[in-house]
This record gives C-alpha cells, structure tokens and sequence, in this order.
C-alpha cells in the first residue's frame, strides 16, 4: 500500500458509512487522519469503521436535506476536533425520476436530490470557508461525476446537474480563496463498485457496464482513495481547482 503520512490530520467526510465514501474514511485512517465520519441512518457501518483503527475517529448523523441538521453537522466535528483539515464532500442520491413521471413528482425528486448532492455541500462550503479563515489553512475535495462532462440519460437529470453544480463550485472557490490557503480539488468517478452499483447491475447485469469501460474491472472505492489521501496531505496543492477523472476509461477528455 503507497504510504502517505495523515499525522495530525482531522478530515470530515460526508456519506463515509457505505460506498465511496467508506472506502475514502478507511484508506485516510489507515493513513494516520482521524475522520469525522458522517452518516444518515447507517449508524452500524458507521461506527465499526470508525473503531477499526482505534485513532480517535468519531461519527456524526445529519440528514443533509435538512439544513438544520447540516449546520449541526459541521459545529459537532469542529467543537469535538476543535480544527478541521479538510472537508471531503462526498454524500449524494442517486434518485430516478424519468420525466415520464407526473410533474410534481419528478420536481419533489429533483428537489430532494438537490438539497442532497448541491444545497447541503454548498451550506458546508461556506461553513469550511469560514472555518479555515480562522485556522489559516484548508482544503475541499468533491466528489463529482463523469455524468457532468458526457451527460446521463433522462431519468437522472437532477443527479447530472447537482454534480455540474458542485464542479463549478469547487472551481469557483479555488480560484476565489487560493490566495488565503484554501486549496479545491473535483474527483470524478464513473460506474464504481458500491451497494448503489449492485442494484443497478442486479436489474441490467454486469457486461452492460463493463462494455462501457476501457479495463477489465469496475472501479472500486479504493482505488479512488489514493489519489484523495493525496490531496489532503498538501502534496497536490499546486493543482488547486483541478478535476481528475477516474473512470475506468469510459469518458476520456
């Protein structure tokens, strides 16, 4: 395993209790961070991530349709912490609503994936912002998608666009507060092995994503997780605003 030194580091990382996300928590811990590992409702994956490595790493609920609770969220990490390095914002939906649906229903997902995937990381932004104003330094991490540079197919129009948004966003602050030492990066993933991913192989079947795909397997959360341990560490700070692609080679730019 490459080795990058995470002393001293307290990371946040939204959605860590499954998925992408559990894989990042896991491979920065093991690292030597201690994370604040968000979760809705998975409180047992959650805490047995969080005991793995016996660091000091805690865990913290918020239902991020909930602005309330997102505020909550982020005073929590920082009262028990007291400094936070990095803010990784990977918590997201992945809802369909084809637009066959009846309106009102299609808007009430659109909303709801909105309030998830961009209004919560827009909240914990400005919240990041002004915290590491204070402390001197920080960096943010988001976790975007192939889907804003090749598109999705209709029935995720809002999950499209609330990845588009947070691109933008991540791009816009590291332009906005580089000169402040607040560095921002976007990882984009394809089709990556995930509970989410199992459903949808489980109604479509497994060749029909690996004929998306230039190797011979699916992306796995940890192989996304090296390259985040390396931009929390400061070793990437020179490429602030980026936007890396790992998706198996099945969008190239």
């Amino acid at each position: 395993m490459t080795q990058i030194d995470l002393s001293g580091k307290t990371i946040l990382v939204t959605g860590a209790s499954n998925g992408i996300g559990k894989g990042i928590a896991d491979y920065l811990m093991s690292m030597g961070a201690q994370i604040a590992i968000h979760y809705n409702s998975d409180k047992t994956s959650a805490e047995e991530i969080a005991n793995k490595y016996n660091n000091g790493s805690k865990t913290f609920q918020a239902d991020l349709a909930n602005e309330s609770e997102v505020y909550r969220l982020f005073e929590e990490v920082k009262f028990h912490f007291k400094t936070i390095n990095t803010v990784i914002l990977n918590a997201g939906v992945f809802i369909e609503h084809s637009t066959n649906l009846d309106t009102s229903d299609w808007l009430s997902i659109w909303k709801k994936t909105l309030d998830i995937n961009l209004n919560s990381v827009g909240l914990l932004t400005k919240l990041g912002i002004d915290h590491y104003k204070e402390v001197g330094e920080g960096r943010f991490v988001y976790i975007g998608s192939r889907a804003v540079f090749r598109g999705e197919t209709e029935e995720y129009l809002a999950y499209a666009a609330s990845k588009g948004g947070i691109t933008s966003l991540a791009r816009s602050v590291a332009r906005s507060f580089g000169k402040q030492n607040i560095k921002s990066f976007v990882v984009s993933p394809g089709f990556t092995r995930t509970q989410m991913a199992e459903q949808f192989i489980e109604v479509y079947g497994e060749e029909r994503v690996l004929n998306e795909i230039a190797l011979n397997e699916l992306t796995k959360p940890e192989d996304i997780a090296p390259l985040i341990g390396l931009m929390c560490s400061g070793l990437m700070d020179h490429a602030t605003g980026a936007t890396i692609d790992i998706n198996a080679g099945s969008h190239i730019r």
